[in-house]
């Protein structure tokens, strides 16, 4: 194991190699959660999970939490704004399938913010310990908090979120380098992630323009994170963890996948999303992920307007071996 990234215990979870799948809403699902711990991730996360949902038995959230023992060791992730729902709601998922339970208190998008959830939170550090020492108190398994740089444009309150936290008993964070207010435009501050690593004594996590296995080996030694978290990155693309696996522990990057490989791993993408949707759904999902895979292949801009008009998975597989795997 390269001295860059060492394993470490989140609580009482043991994560080999602190190479993370981000949770992002519609991608992160179990499929492709699946797909990147195969390719090396060493813990992934499961999309974002609403607390009130979970309350009110909301039929789509059985699917967000659906799991297999072959991801682990997962993280399920909670959002809401109220201590006393989310410490109930994390004691009653506890015995699931996940070793660790996270708060996301990064979330940019307005429906989650203006409920006062996601990156709301940053504006209110005395509800972030509220949250946290609720649940901290609940459960046993780790309880572990996502956030962001800060909520405006100029703001930059993590480190005072991120010792919140630890104070609360959180047993890791992760940071991501933006402002609420920048969402994904323009470029993560990796320097605000350096100041959480120097602001608390628990295990971070930095997140924000990691493409390549370089940049993630850059991201270290700029701030001197204890793990890296990837989002956007690993969109149509989850050999990254095994390009960073590789350059971390032997110093060498695989070469990136052919177009065939690109090919072959869409078919076992679509494999997985069958075996936990129905075919309706699965194809829809795959529409985006196809988009993602193909950017650069030759033909990829009309191979991505085709892909929107199929509807069942056997069109959509002869179009993959026909155009891509031909």
């Amino acid at each position: 194991m390269s001295v860059l990234l060492k394993p470490i215990d989140i609580g009482s979870c043991h994560v080999d190699l602190p190479v993370m799948l981000a949770p992002m809403a519609g991608v992160s699902d179990l499929a492709f959660r699946i797909l990147c711990h195969r390719q090396g991730a060493g813990l992934v996360c499961t999309e974002m999970v609403s607390a009130k949902a979970i309350y009110y038995k909301n039929k789509g959230t059985d699917e967000l939490m659906m799991s297999v023992p072959e991801e682990r060791p997962l993280m399920l992730q909670l959002f809401g704004s109220d201590p006393e729902l989310m410490a109930a709601m994390a004691a009653q998922v506890e015995d699931g399938p996940w070793d660790i339970i996270d708060i996301n208190m990064g979330c940019p998008v307005p429906k989650v913010v203006k409920n006062g959830d996601g990156s709301a939170l940053l504006q209110n550090i005395p509800r972030i310990e509220a949250i946290v020492s609720a649940m901290t108190h609940a459960v046993k398994k780790p309880v572990t908090v996502k956030i962001r740089k800060g909520f405006g444009l100029e703001d930059e309150c993590a480190a005072e979120a991120a010792r919140a936290a630890e104070a609360a008993g959180a047993s890791a964070i992760t940071i991501h380098g933006r402002t609420r207010e920048q969402y994904y435009s323009g470029q993560a501050d990796w320097s605000a992630i350096r100041r959480v690593k120097e602001a608390v004594k628990i295990p971070v996590f930095g997140n924000g323009d990691i493409a390549s296995a370089q940049d993630a080996v850059r991201m270290i030694e700029e701030t001197g994170v204890d793990g890296i978290a990837i989002g956007r990155g690993a969109k149509g693309n989850p050999w990254l963890f095994g390009e960073i696996r590789s350059y971390l522990q032997e110093g060498t990057i695989p070469p990136r996948p052919t177009a065939h490989e690109v090919g072959q791993m869409i078919l076992e993408h679509l494999a997985l999303e069958l075996s936990y949707k129905p075919e309706h759904v699965a194809v829809r999902e795959m529409r985006k992920h196809v988009a993602w895979y193909t950017t650069g292949l030759p033909g990829s801009s009309a191979l991505r307007r085709q892909v929107n008009e199929i509807e069942t998975a056997a069109a959509l597989e002869e179009m993959i071996r026909t155009q891509i795997l031909q």
